[in-house]
């Protein structure tokens, strides 16, 4: 899968693994987004004691509050994290389910409006962001797409539709190719509204050459 990082996997270290459990899908974050930050009891015991020295103990006081602001500070955004996660992972089910097979178009404000959130928060958790799975490791933002319209006004990513016209090309017979005015019109009649010089810029973005290119002489 595109997304899937192979070579770079020694490098990366993932934020969360995906794992079915009892038939069921799990999200968890790895140690590396669950720090272990406590207060110390010994700083504790001091402000207890009552022999501890006032300036001491207001000092302590004030160090105390604010680790327990930051520790409740990176509680919350582990929420956040575990709360996007697993609204990615209900809404790319089959993806998980297929081991990487079956992709939907999915967009930020998709999230946002599952789990009532601002889409700049989203954006800003999913960048850099990595997901660990039996199959592999995904950069968080492979799940989200730029959309194009179909007819009926659906959103779909550039990736599924590129992926059609790779199928397609794959599918030709080779020694007539399709062209990009016939791609076109195979993908309308499909409900895509698409023009001719759409399909050649997605063609040449997968490196795919024009149909003259890709004839094959068949001989007999």
């Amino acid at each position: 899968a595109p997304g899937k990082q192979d070579i770079a996997a020694d490098y990366i270290i993932p934020d969360f693994i995906v794992k079915e459990v009892e038939g069921s899908l799990k999200v968890e974050l790895t140690g590396s987004s669950k720090p272990g930050i406590k207060i110390s009891k010994k700083y504790m015991e001091m402000l207890k004691d009552k022999s501890t020295e006032k300036d001491t103990k207001d000092f302590l006081k004030n160090k105390v509050e604010s680790a327990r602001w930051f520790i409740n500070a990176i509680e919350s955004r582990r929420n956040t994290m575990l709360k996007i996660m697993n609204a990615i992972v209900a809404r790319q089910m089959e993806f998980f389910t297929s081991h990487g097979e079956n992709i939907k178009p999915m967009f930020e404000k998709d999230i946002a409006e599952d789990i009532s959130m601002d889409i700049s928060t989203v954006s800003r958790v999913v960048r850099g962001k990595y997901v660990q799975t039996d199959f592999g490791i995904f950069d968080l933002k492979y799940f989200f797409s730029a959309a194009m319209k179909t007819e009926s006004g659906e959103d779909v990513s550039n990736k599924i539709f590129m992926d059609k016209i790779r199928d397609l090309i794959e599918k030709e017979d080779k020694s007539k190719p399709l062209s990009d005015d016939k791609i076109a019109e195979m993908m309308n009649k499909e409900g895509f509204n698409l023009a001719r010089r759409t399909v050649a810029k997605y063609r040449e973005n997968m490196k795919i050459p024009k149909a003259t290119l890709r004839r094959k002489i068949i001989l007999n």
